[in-house]
């Protein structure tokens, strides 16, 4: 990665006095070091000296570059439920008709459909009023949806309602819908930003420290996972399992387990596993289930898919249908007590969809609000089809492009993520496929 990689686009240079009156401003030119531990002082003073990579720093610029009084501002929300959708819809409104004064907020209903004249969805206008307690609610107050739409026709809507910037709240999908849509607006030599808000429980999005909903969804996990642990110890040879999202990466599954304490075995997308043989996962269960009685594991959504036949099928984002790991992981391990002759009491636990539907927790909610300002700081200084986040404590603006290049996975050979579960856990490295 180089400089050129982590430039944001700019419309042009930012004239007009910013009306937001904070007391002080992000200074133009402001960055944040993209690589913070080196290998000694030496190893940091030459990088540093040489071509460091930065990411530009999100806030409030004291000049900007459109005129308030003149913007329509835009909001879609797409993909999956997430926790917090209503904080950063609340947060870019307020900022927006409060601290810019935005004389008009549309909020596009049920994703990309909201913005494709033939689904027939109106858009919303907020307001500070229609949107002041959203926070108390779960879900989207303008619906989402998947699938792709006609780059085209969505960016004739923006124009049929005079949409000066747009705010898209998504995951990968929604980010590279919105590249798309930001690519149509440059061909056609128009200034509409495009600015994207990284939402996803997974916590996948590249160069982004965390996003937003990732904080309440381990959190309400572990209800689930602490009620498997009670109905382990509840009956002899008990086993409580819990599937837990996480399509390619095992952050949720990890950090889950981390704050219960409670869990013994761990199976993630980033690691493939054996089911027997020595060493192998089901084994070493039966061991620890022989030695103390119970167990309790989980299973990310993306964990052991090396086991069923890839047929091709995608959902409606393009994404790789999987099959239901949690299900078969249920199954293979009845079938192998029962062919050791072993007794066993499995409580099965799938709480996925209501750990993405309720609202933001505490941290969560002030988290939104930081993104949505930061979104807003972005596009009033002309920055366009770029992300906001958050990198080493710092709020950022980076292009979507690098956002988007890969998904940001979990390394359990260099990560203190996985050393600290591996610890917390017990379980032993060996379950990995050979």
């Amino acid at each position: 990665m180089n400089q050129n990689d982590t430039k944001v686009e700019q419309f042009g240079p930012c004239t007009i006095p910013n009306p937001a009156g904070y007391d002080y401003w992000t200074e133009d030119n402001s960055v944040v070091l993209f690589q913070t531990i080196f290998s000694g002082p030496d190893d940091a003073k030459k990088t540093i000296d040489s071509s460091p990579v930065f990411f530009e720093q999100a806030g409030p610029k004291e000049k900007i570059y459109y005129r308030p009084e003149e913007v329509t501002a835009g909001i879609v929300t797409c993909g999956g439920l997430c926790p917090g959708i209503n904080d950063v819809i609340r947060a870019l409104v307020m900022e927006l008709h409060y601290r810019y004064k935005v004389p008009r907020i549309l909020g596009f209903p049920f994703g990309y459909e909201g913005l494709v004249k033939k689904f027939g969805h109106r858009p919303v206008e907020l307001t500070p009023d229609k949107v002041a307690h959203i926070m108390n609610f779960g879900g989207s107050i303008l619906g989402s949806s998947r699938g792709n739409q006609k780059i085209e026709d969505m960016v004739d809507t923006l124009f049929l309602y005079g949409v000066k910037m747009l705010f898209c709240i998504g995951g990968d999908g929604t980010l590279r819908g919105a590249e798309a849509i930001q690519a149509e607006i440059k061909k056609r030599k128009e200034d509409i930003a495009i600015v994207g808000i990284p939402k996803t429980i997974d916590n996948d999005i590249n160069y982004v420290q965390k996003t937003f909903g990732f904080s309440t969804a381990f959190s309400k996990a572990v209800e689930a996972v602490n009620c498997a642990h009670e109905e382990a110890k509840g009956a002899p040879n008990g086993i409580g399992l819990v599937k837990l999202m996480g399509r390619h990466s095992g952050f949720i599954a990890v950090n889950s387990a981390l704050a219960s304490k409670n869990v013994n075995f761990v199976l993630i997308p980033e690691l493939d596993f054996d089911l027997e043989g020595e060493g192998a996962f089901l084994p070493v269960l039966l061991d620890r289930v022989k030695r103390r009685g119970h167990a309790v594991v989980i299973v990310a959504e993306g964990a052991g898919q090396k086991y069923f036949e890839d047929k091709g099928e995608k959902d409606r984002s393009g994404n790789k249908k999987l099959a239901d790991i949690g299900v078969f992981m249920k199954d293979k391990i009845t079938e192998y007590f029962q062919k050791e002759g072993a007794a066993l009491n499995l409580k099965y636990i799938d709480p996925s969809y209501i750990i993405r539907s309720v609202p933001a927790n505490a941290e969560d909610s002030v988290f939104c609000g930081f993104l949505a300002q930061n979104a807003v700081h972005a596009a009033f200084a002309g920055r366009t089809g770029c992300v906001v986040g958050i990198w080493n404590n710092v709020f950022t603006v980076m292009p979507i492009s690098l956002a988007i290049a890969e998904r940001k996975v979990l390394r359990p050979e260099r990560s203190t993520l996985w050393r600290a579960l591996l610890a917390s856990t017990g379980q032993p490295n060996s379950m990995k496929a050979k």
